[in-house]
């Protein structure tokens, strides 16, 4: 399975945890709700969704009333498939939640993860926030020695370019360390003896 479709499967099996949806309802939440698939098509989202079927994940049930399914038929079009989500198919998003390798820590997969982290444990939380700081870290420190090699030979755009990347990974970082910082703070919050 490639990266992105991985992102995808992810993803899919999120928002269908929430409430079970049609194809068309889950392309509006992947480009609306998640960004990271704003540039996805039907294309993809489908051979996903049939994938998942297979798998034992997903089932398709019918959409609308019996009504409306002959009226789509009559007009030529297709009824609606809701998917909804199967017992297996949380399970395995319960294991996908948990994982907390490096491809947690990539851009496109850290986005869907957080979109996700109301639903992670707070442990997880903190391995991928630990995990995206350490990565952006190592970026930045690479950054900064390329510009150091570079910086006589580079034009004026080309350089504020580089700052300008600088800066949004340095913003970042401190994002995450506010967030992690917030993260203690709420497994350290222990109620007294006056709560």
């Amino acid at each position: 399975m490639s990266r992105r479709s991985g992102i995808l499967e992810f993803a899919v099996l999120g928002l269908l945890r929430e409430a079970p949806m049609h194809g068309y309802e889950l392309r509006k939440r992947l480009n609306t709700s998640l960004g990271v698939f704003r540039a996805f098509s039907y294309g993809s989202l489908y051979p996903c969704l049939k994938s998942l079927v297979a798998n034992g994940w997903l089932i398709e049930e019918p959409g609308s009333s019996p009504e409306d399914a002959r009226a789509a038929s009559l007009a030529g079009r297709r009824a609606k498939i809701v998917y909804r989500l199967t017992a297996e198919g949380k399970e395995h998003f319960e294991e996908l939640l948990a994982h907390t390798g490096p491809d947690a820590w990539e851009d496109e997969h850290f986005a869907a993860r957080f979109a996700f982290f109301g639903q992670t444990s707070r442990d997880v939380r903190m391995r991928v926030l630990e995990g995206r700081r350490s990565r952006l870290e190592e970026r930045l420190e690479k950054m900064r020695a390329s510009l150091a090699r570079t910086r006589e030979r580079l034009d004026d755009y080309t350089l504020e370019l580089q700052r300008h990347g600088m800066e949004s990974v340095e913003r970042e970082v401190r994002w995450l360390n506010e967030l992690i910082e917030s993260e203690r703070a709420g497994r350290d919050k222990r109620p007294g003896p006056d709560q």
